[in-house]
């Protein structure tokens, strides 16, 4: 037994390892925690459609939340999670990955075992979902084209065997048509004012949707062993194993436990905290997803001396042709598809890194704990490999802003108490329950101008919708704009164009395709395209996009979404 594992153990056993938080609270100390002892472990797949005499036919499936645990470390004791399974038994955190077809249906029918309590503290003086009893969740397919009805909405929440319900639900059976493109989604839960508390004790999951016709002749790394899901998020452990969440909140006079973002010490990939995955000189696809909180993950490759990336999707959608980046950012709830070529390494181990401050962009800088990843292992011999990386992916609509059928602006707010320190945040200062204000045609586009009047960077998520980036420009005289909009909240009549600088921020090759997601820079205008009609070949949507209870739009760092920077969206014919 090496040292440091011996001490490490010792200390926990002694319940001398302690960190920040509040007094009690017996935190581990990560640095005690050896890395890359776990392997990368391969979350289950459950097909989400059957095949009945030779043809694919819809699949319905039964998904459920567990009280549970789950090991994160080798030398950690077993963890409370509340996790996605098909049973009990199989249980993961991650949860299983769901594999859909393009065109053929998926049915899941959700289902709540969880107990009378939280195990994790949550605030009921945010705008939150409190029943009499039982922990309440919903779970939205994030970047999923579906019925308002089977969208996730915040407020169709339910507790165990629906003895209490929100206002918004209607059934536990949720119809995913799976008629857009091929690519990557993922389930997580969302219920009112619980997101962020519901997502650390495990409530995540990978979806992903496949199209044999379109995405075979692509010749791209397939198969489970050279093409892979990487979820990655943050946490923090007490030393007897248990997720540790700040139980006191940075204005407690308002808000007891509320605290503007969570970070964890740990990274964990695929539910264990530094993993190692040993790989063979050849091509390997990764479709990372950055599951976190609020933590972004500014990634790359060290010692990858002849590594790179090269992306072939974004969130949900392929892009174009194929781009190549050294590091690249991705924000909470972004999803990139790259393929890394292990043939071209001058080394035989690389380790995946992350650079990214927190909160981003000016927060603290990462150290050797919070700046490690996982481990890539890398086989001494060359291999066959017979895939390859096409000039061309998929094609899909061309961005036509001259066809918008209206402009509208969303500024983001945040206001703070006498100490400075944050109490909610607003888009276009209001809060989520106040009437609908975007209302959007079917079957038209709009452009977006998103006014960032804060500090952060904001990743702001839109259901339903796929958008493009047409263009970020910076700010002058930030507070005298800021002023006027805290008055009128008119970014026309504040004369919004006067104060765009000619400074342009270039977007990334890699995330000029079709997103939901898009990180808003601070004291910046981001300018998107928004289409509400699909991106495929179909006219119009496969159902009724204008029944309640609507979409929704939000900042998708938790902790912000939860208070209160989340609206309504309504789309009507």
């Amino acid at each position: 037994m090496r040292m440091k594992h011996f001490v490490a153990l010792l200390y926990m056993a002694m319940g001398l390892v302690q960190l920040r938080g509040d007094s009690g609270d017996n935190l581990l100390d990560p640095s005690f925690l050896e890395m890359f002892v776990d392997e990368l472990p391969q979350m289950p797949k459950i097909k989400g459609y059957e095949i009945n005499n030779g043809v694919p036919v819809a699949g319905n499936l039964t998904i459920g939340i567990y009280d549970t645990t789950w090991k994160f470390h080798r030398d950690l004791p077993p963890t409370r999670v509340f996790a996605y399974g098909t049973c009990k038994e199989s249980a993961t955190v991650p949860g299983p990955t769901i594999e859909a077809l393009q065109g053929t249906p998926t049915y899941v029918t959700w289902l709540n075992f969880l107990p009378s309590q939280h195990f994790l503290p949550w605030d009921p003086t945010i705008p939150t979902a409190i029943p009499p009893s039982g922990v309440p969740t919903v779970t939205h397919l994030h970047g999923g084209v579906q019925p308002p009805t089977s969208d996730g909405n915040s407020l169709a929440w339910f507790t165990a065997s629906f003895a209490y319900t929100g206002p918004h639900f209607s059934s536990p059976v949720y119809y995913y048509p799976n008629f857009q493109l091929p690519g990557n989604l993922w389930y997580h839960d969302h219920a009112l004012g619980l997101t962020r508390v519901n997502l650390l004790s495990g409530m995540i999951g990978t979806y992903q949707i496949t199209s044999p016709h379109l995405e075979g002749p692509l010749g791209l790394p397939s198969g489970p062993e050279y093409d892979r899901h990487l979820v990655i998020f943050d946490r923090d452990f007490r030393v007897d194993g248990s997720i540790y969440m700040n139980s006191t909140g940075n204005n407690p006079d308002i808000h007891p436990q509320w605290q503007p973002e969570f970070f964890g010490k740990a990274i964990i990939v695929n539910g264990k905290a530094w993993p190692f995955l040993t790989v063979t000189r050849r091509k390997y696809r990764f479709r990372i997803l950055n599951a976190s909180n609020a933590r972004f993950l500014h990634l790359y490759l060290s010692k990858a001396y002849g590594l790179h990336f090269t992306h072939v999707g974004s969130d949900t959608n392929y892009l174009r042709r194929p781009t190549v980046s050294r590091k690249f950012l991705l924000a909470p709830s972004e999803i990139a598809d790259v393929i890394i070529d292990f043939s071209l390494s001058t080394t035989n181990e690389v380790i995946l890194r992350n650079d990214a401050n927190y909160p981003f962009p000016d927060g603290d800088s990462t150290d050797h704990i919070t700046g490690t990843v996982m481990k890539f292992i890398i086989k001494p011999d060359k291999v066959q490999d017979p895939s390859w990386i096409p000039r061309t992916l998929l094609e899909l609509p061309i961005p036509l802003p001259y066809e918008a059928a209206k402009i509208r602006y969303i500024t983001m707010y945040e206001y703070t108490a006498n100490a400075d320190e944050p109490t909610h945040l607003f888009l276009n200062a209001k809060s989520f329950k106040e009437p609908v204000t975007e209302t959007p045609k079917e079957g038209t586009s709009e452009i977006w101008k998103i006014i960032n009047l804060t500090e952060d960077n904001h990743p702001l998520h839109i259901h339903l919708g796929a958008f493009t980036v047409l263009e970020q420009r910076n700010m002058s005289d930030v507070e005298e704009f800021k002023s006027c909009m805290e008055h009128v909240n008119d970014a026309v009549k504040c004369g919004l164009e006067k104060y765009l600088t000619q400074e342009v921020f270039a977007i990334p090759k890699h995330e000029r395709g079709w997103k939901n997601v898009f990180k808003m820079k601070p004291k910046v205008v981001t300018t998107i395209l928004v289409r509400f009609k699909p991106l495929g070949s179909e006219a119009q949507y496969a159902f009724d996009v204008t029944a309640e209870p609507g979409y929704v739009y939000h900042c998708h760092i938790l902790d912000h979404e939860d208070n209160e920077m989340m609206r309504p969206m309504k789309l009507v014919h």
